[in-house]
């Protein structure tokens, strides 16, 4: 079994696993950071969204062997006392419900405000499409555009 060394929220962590190893399983079950969740597996829900080199991906489908040197950022590492503007945004609209997809929906947010410092309504619209059951989709925008604005 082929061993990988992972930076993952500003650490170093070597594992051996199985090349087509989803990033995932990886992140739940070998570094026991279970804020990355699993949904769907298909990569259509969202709900296991990382940043990768600060751009938002579904880790559910990313094979450990295509990882390679990149920095991998967990809900968990996005800030110590979550006081990321993202997520300090997400509070103040009173975005979670169940809390099950905000990982993975801040996540998204951060890596859109990564690629783009004032986002247009069409380029928010094209990143934010994780799944939330619960709905919150338009105290989702309400975030999004409090943290663009701080």
């Amino acid at each position: 079994m082929p061993s990988y060394s992972l930076d993952v929220n500003l650490k170093t962590y070597t594992v051996d696993v199985d090349a087509d190893t989803p990033l995932l399983w990886i992140l739940r079950d070998t570094l026991d950071l279970t804020g990355t969740k699993f949904g769907c597996g298909v990569n259509s829900c969202g709900a296991c969204t990382v940043l990768l080199d600060g751009k938002a991906v579904r880790s559910c489908q990313l094979q450990i062997q295509n990882v390679g040197p990149a920095k991998i950022t967990t809900i968990e590492g996005l800030s110590e006392d979550s006081s990321h503007p993202v997520q300090k945004a997400w509070e103040k609209a009173g975005v979670p419900q169940c809390g099950y997809c905000q990982g993975g929906q801040i996540l998204t947010v951060v890596g859109l405000l990564n690629t783009y410092k004032q986002p247009t309504e069409q380029q928010i619209n094209e990143a934010m499409i994780n799944l939330c059951r619960c709905g919150t989709y338009h105290r989702m925008k309400e975030a999004i555009q409090e943290a663009i604005g701080s």
